[in-house]
């Protein structure tokens, strides 16, 4: 297993991430399954293992303290505390009805079966929840700051979805002073799309080490691929996914949501060997990311946004749409639903006085209206949230009865 160093510690590159579980036909985990994850990891070198209050509707905090514990009753030496660790997050980025750092900590304590987290996150603090993270500053950081100096958060960092300008507005924060690590989503094809190489130049420059979420981009980039007449399986794609984010500066951690056996034992084997990239291998990852970016040719000059009727920011619209024509994703929509509602682009006209004054002659109205038609395909995150906290108050009631 290849390691980084983080301050005293010695981390494995690969972590355990558990947001995509080994589910059961009925929806349930796979607990049996997680089991044999988490000790085949732990056998082989991985000793990270990251979960977060809302994942699995509060349930994968409990199928990886369930694992951990069942372990370490069984072999107490060996797989002791102390031979691992755990990170877990605060939901200030979902809506909620109210913010209680002392509760949700404590739960999620309790649910992990642990009596302290060696890494701790505020979770996904990007443009659509700074209202609630910056109101809240002082309590969430004086709260977690105290867990840190009793023991109980060994290291505290955060993960984001945020553009570049909020980034630079988050680590100029309180947040910044205050975070030792930062999780962003970072692969090969984000590196542009998002904004990724600037993301993580600007972490570099402030002596940040960087987390890695998303590799893969949810299994996109594990497909298979032809490039000059040679069809590349889905298990070398992945090893040169991941080969490259080793070679990215600064890259500490990479975080991989294995929901099966079988990946957890590729994705061992690949940090387990591998000599890094060749010029064959970066050649075909950049075809790969250039076909899977076929994206309107917007250049930001911003001419359309000069003769806009309603004032939409017509270019950050335009890099939602190439962003979710290539896979849906949250990043996108979260920063749509963090606009305000007469700057979102539902209130498009449909005037065109926007094509008019394009250079690239691009469509733009037509690309707007489509982008709304993708939105309205998928569930608003405040609704996602509601969901997820009304199972999380569900699942608390459970545990509090047992």
């Amino acid at each position: 297993m290849k390691y980084s160093e983080f301050k005293d510690l010695r981390l494995s590159r690969l972590g355990f991430g558990t947001m995509r579980l080994p589910l059961l036909e009925g929806g349930a985990i796979d607990q049996l399954q997680v089991n044999d994850m988490v000790r085949y990891a732990l056998d082989n070198g991985v000793n990270y293992f990251d979960t977060a209050y809302p994942y699995h509707n509060g349930l994968s905090e409990i199928a990886l303290g369930k694992a951990l514990s069942l372990l370490a009753e069984e072999n107490p030496q060996k797989y002791s505390r102390s031979r691992y660790y755990v990170a877990d997050k605060f939901p200030g980025h979902q809506a909620a009805s109210e913010y209680n750092p002392r509760k949700v900590f404590e739960s999620q304590l309790r649910k992990c079966a642990t009596p302290y987290f060696d890494f701790y996150l505020f979770h996904n603090v990007c443009e659509n929840c700074w209202d609630v993270y910056s109101s809240h500053a002082q309590e969430f950081i004086s709260y977690f700051m105290e867990q840190k100096e009793k023991g109980l958060i060994r290291h505290l960092g955060m993960s984001t979805h945020a553009d570049l300008p909020m980034l630079e507005k988050i680590l100029d924060s309180e947040y910044g002073k205050c975070i030792e690590f930062c999780q962003i989503q970072l692969n090969y094809l984000d590196w542009k799309l998002q904004k990724a190489e600037q993301k993580v130049r600007m972490l570099n420059e402030r002596g940040i080490p960087v987390w890695v979420m998303e590799p893969l981009r949810g299994g996109l980039l594990a497909k298979e691929f032809t490039c000059n007449g040679r069809t590349v399986e889905p298990r070398e794609m992945v090893e040169k996914a991941f080969s490259w984010l080793m070679e990215v500066p600064g890259v500490t951690m990479i975080l991989s949501g294995m929901s099966s056996f079988a990946q957890m034992k590729d994705n061992v084997s690949i940090f387990s060997t591998g000599d890094g990239l060749s010029n064959e291998s970066r050649e075909l990852l950049a075809a790969r990311a250039e076909s899977l970016m076929s994206r309107v040719p917007c250049t930001a000059c911003r001419y359309c946004c000069d003769t806009c009727p309603v004032g939409l920011d017509i270019p950050l619209l335009i890099q939602a749409y190439n962003d979710m024509k290539t896979q849906f994703s949250f990043t996108p929509q979260m920063r749509i639903e963090s606009l305000p509602k007469d700057k979102q682009p539902y209130e498009c006209l449909n005037c065109h006085t926007c094509n008019r004054h394009c250079p690239q002659k691009i469509n733009v109205a037509e690309v707007i209206q489509d982008l709304c038609g993708m939105l309205k395909e998928h569930p608003t995150w405040s609704s996602i949230c509601e969901q997820r906290e009304k199972a999380s108050i569900e699942l608390e009631a459970e545990l509090n009865r047992r």
